[in-house]
């Protein structure tokens, strides 16, 4: 399936994976920024030819500019923010840059790295992987008791990141407890967006039992 994020004849396009979160925090942010792109709707098991010539890794979210191919979901967000800066979505100032580029590698390496386990329902690895990510996200549940969003009072490129594994919490089978009220109301914040509702495909309607 092709979409377009905007009227205009696109001089972008992205092969982006109908349900993984990867793809899902990209496309936040085509319309958190409202850019131009012709967005390909990628099924896992029918991949288009023309992507394993574009990515070595024949995987999703893949990015074509002009004569510029991107993939790895944190480059092309950071690609994107720089290329259309407004609204931006990192601080401005260096060493704060820094601090949410770290805050973007941790969420990769602490749990996004856990999904293809929950994923698997393995009888082993997946009850660990949920135990996981759920005492991740209620160690961070207090910050939002304090502050909108995880850098603060604006909205950025570490949401993005978040809320696709927010949505899914259902869906990977993860119970919050109630000490993680805070950041269940920092959840449907970003759900209320309208940069998130455009951004959901019809298979990721489904995955949110609640919504």
């Amino acid at each position: 399936m092709t979409t377009l994020v905007a009227s205009r004849r696109p001089v972008m396009t992205l092969y982006s994976g109908v349900s993984d979160p990867w793809s899902h925090r990209t496309r936040i942010v085509l319309y958190e920024k409202d850019i131009e792109c012709q967005v390909v709707e990628v099924d896992p098991g029918k991949k288009p030819r023309e992507l394993a010539d574009l990515n070595p890794y024949n995987e999703m979210p893949t990015m074509v500019d002009r004569d510029l191919v991107l993939y790895g979901s944190n480059i092309i967000n950071e690609y994107l923010d720089e290329r259309l800066p407004h609204p931006p979505l990192m601080p401005v100032d260096p060493v704060s840059r820094a601090k949410a580029r770290l805050m973007l590698m941790r969420f990769d390496r602490d749990w996004y790295s856990l999904l293809s386990d929950i994923e698997s329902n393995d009888k082993k690895n997946a009850p660990r992987a949920r135990t996981v990510l759920r005492d991740g996200l209620t160690v961070i549940s207090p910050v939002f008791k304090e502050q909108p969003f995880v850098l603060g009072s604006e909205f950025s490129l570490v949401d993005c990141s978040l809320a696709p594994i927010l949505w899914r919490l259902d869906y990977y089978d993860v119970d919050l407890p109630r000490q993680a009220k805070p950041l269940l109301d920092y959840a449907e914040r970003l759900f209320s967006r309208k940069s998130f509702r455009l951004s959901l495909t019809e298979a990721e309607r489904v995955l949110n039992a609640k919504k």
